[in-house]
């Protein structure tokens, strides 16, 4: 009693609005995914150096609000990453994903999932169950790991990767950048993709800082034979630096936004 009439005398208004917010927010995605309410907004990838190739989509989990509004992760995705409901979501996510792959069978796709979910029992059902629904899914289906979850347990990441990729499965390193991963991991995980993260990407054609940053992070990429995606591209002299100084693939609204009902039609890479 002492233990917490302390805490509630040294919690400030701002973490209490904090601690609502997030407790409203879980109750509004558990409601989602009770209800049904979560779909998948389908994003390109587009090579830099080819105007108009597709090299993928990413897969973006969407809720549902109770009057219909699509509500987007970086909305929610912090509260409940390290519940049980964001395991629930990456469920959903891969269920949907492979629904896609099944339905478009030239299409590539990735789909975000949490390393925390790497060892949860329903998430690797639906893994084992999709690769035998939908066969041609090995060397379409990419999984993007956040840089922030990848750290909380690299050795369950490198143990998992390992493994699917022996099944033909990808993995892209998200958000790279955002956090504080070790340059040793990026040998040991041996990601296929890394997703550089859209702070550093953003105005790049008029900031210096980022432009050396975004330079050492390419150099990087090519040194352990990762393909590079910038994120948040939103303007094309944002989209000619990248490309110029030699990034693979560009997403962002400038190429395209999200859609619940896609443009399936958009030229691949073959």
């Amino acid at each position: 009693m002492i233990n917490d009439l302390a805490e509630r005398e040294t919690a400030s208004p701002l973490d209490a609005a904090v601690s609502q917010r997030d407790r409203e927010t879980l109750k509004m995605v558990s409601t989602a995914v009770r209800k049904g309410q979560v779909r998948l907004a389908f994003q390109p990838v587009m090579l830099a150096r080819a105007p108009g190739q597709l090299a993928f989509f990413e897969g973006l989990i969407r809720v549902l609000d109770h009057t219909g509004r699509t509500i987007p992760a970086r909305d929610f995705i912090d509260a409940v990453e390290t519940h049980e409901i964001g395991r629930q979501l990456d469920c959903l996510a891969l269920q949907k994903g492979f629904d896609a792959l099944a339905d478009q069978p030239d299409l590539r796709l990735s789909v975000n999932m949490s390393a925390r979910s790497i060892g949860y029992r329903p998430w690797r059902q639906i893994f084992d169950q999709g690769m035998s629904r939908v066969p041609s899914a090995a060397g379409r289906l990419i999984l993007e790991i956040t840089e922030a979850s990848a750290m909380v347990v690299p050795d369950l990441v490198q143990v998992f990767m390992v493994e699917l990729a022996a099944k033909g499965i990808s993995f892209a390193l998200d958000d790279f950048g955002a956090g504080v991963t070790s340059f040793r991991y990026l040998k040991t995980f041996e990601f296929d993709i890394l997703k550089i993260d859209g702070q550093f990407t953003r105005e790049i054609h008029s900031d210096p800082d980022n432009q050396v940053l975004v330079q050492a992070l390419v150099a990087i990429a090519d040194h352990f034979d990762m393909d590079t995606v910038a994120e948040a591209v939103e303007t094309a002299r944002d989209a000619a630096f990248l490309t110029a100084i030699g990034v693979d693939c560009l997403q962002g609204y400038h190429l395209g936004a999200p859609k619940l009902t896609p443009d399936w039609s958009i030229t691949s890479a073959s």
